[in-house]
């Protein structure tokens, strides 16, 4: 990183760091600190764009021999609005000084989960209103140690180049009309990435840095946008597209009870997460099922019943699941819904 762009990212002043819209942010409803520190907050139009939809191996079969990657363009709908996000991979150079593209992926998926819940610490996290940012401040110590606790262990070099990705790799929202939607902005992932250590960074661990999260983030804090739910549970998932369906039932099935199940459909998941790309769909569907498996094991959902749609020949075409929610998942929804009310907002 050149001392002219960590010149140019100027660290938010106190106010910042202890505001109202902060305390709301990271004020939980929860009983004990050990409740606590298993919560985070999933933003409400952020967390459904599919941003983090190309995995590793399907990059290395995309790039061009000299490292290059396209444009990517993903579709998805947002409360039944058809939307388009486009995506603009960040060129990395890695320490063999080869130059690759990357689209952001699983792994930097699960360091901006990571740097959302340490943005939830006192004094770790800031809202700056007046220049209409947010983000976190952290140590790579720090967030290498988070993300181990939640049994993702990665690398120093591994964490540095998925925050490289994130902060030059820029991503734009479109209506299906082709035109921009409103309060869209087009913007890399982490707008702004600095140092505020001037030892060098890969060789100290406790160097501070400094991250500012995508407007839309920003927006969503202003607005109240989020949720509590449980990260821990989501974090120790090993599934990427099970961890994406337990946000997605986190913001969505806010009326979980044992009588009120919650339905999607096969073709619904698919095309909102861009996470299943297998060839044949019964493969898709597969993975599917895996994942909702998952959700089971780990007492997300008590049970999932399925209705195959076919057509010629026994093709699958679609598949309904009929998604019922556990015990604990009923009670964090309750308590997501009553942190949300006017009287717990102050």
């Amino acid at each position: 990183m050149s001392d002219t762009r960590k010149k140019a990212v100027s660290l938010p002043d106190d106010e910042a760091f202890k505001n109202k819209q902060l305390d709301l942010f990271r004020t939980f409803l929860c009983n004990t600190k050990e409740e606590r520190d298993r919560l985070s907050n999933t933003i409400d139009l952020w967390d459904s764009i599919p941003r983090y939809a190309i995995s590793r191996q399907e990059m290395n079969k995309r790039r061009t021999k000299e490292g290059f990657l396209n444009l990517l363009s993903v579709d998805f709908q947002y409360k039944r609005q058809a939307l388009t996000a486009l995506i603009q991979p960040a060129r990395v150079r890695e320490p063999d000084g080869a130059t690759l593209d990357y689209y952001p992926s699983a792994s930097e998926e699960l360091v901006e989960d990571a740097l959302r819940r340490i943005a939830t610490e006192y004094y770790q996290g800031y809202f700056d209103k007046p220049n209409f940012r947010s983000g976190v401040v952290f140590s790579l110590y720090a967030l290498r140690r988070e993300l181990q606790r939640r049994g993702h262990t990665r690398s120093y070099h591994e964490i540095v180049r998925s925050l490289n990705i994130l902060s030059g790799s820029v991503i734009e929202l479109r209506s299906d009309d082709g035109g921009e939607g409103e309060g869209f902005a087009r913007s890399p992932y982490f707008p702004a990435l600095a140092a505020v250590s001037r030892k060098r960074l890969a060789d100290d661990p406790g160097a501070r840095w400094m991250v500012q999260f995508h407007p839309l983030v920003t927006q969503s804090i202003a607005a109240l946008a989020y949720r509590q739910f449980n990260y821990d549970q989501m974090m120790k998932l090993s599934s990427q597209l099970a961890r994406w369906i337990h946000k997605q039932l986190s913001l969505k099935y806010t009326f979980a009870n044992q009588i009120n199940s919650f339905e999607t459909r096969y073709s619904t998941i698919k095309r909102d997460s861009q996470l299943l790309r297998y060839r044949r769909e019964r493969d898709n569907v597969a993975a599917l099922d895996d994942a909702l498996e998952e959700l089971a094991r780990d007492k997300i959902i008590a049970g999932c019943q399925r209705k195959e749609i076919t057509g010629a020949r026994g093709k699958i075409e679609d598949v309904i699941y009929t998604i019922t929610p556990s015990k604990q998942f009923i009670t964090e929804m309750k308590a997501a819904n009553k942190r949300q009310s006017p009287a717990a907002c102050g």
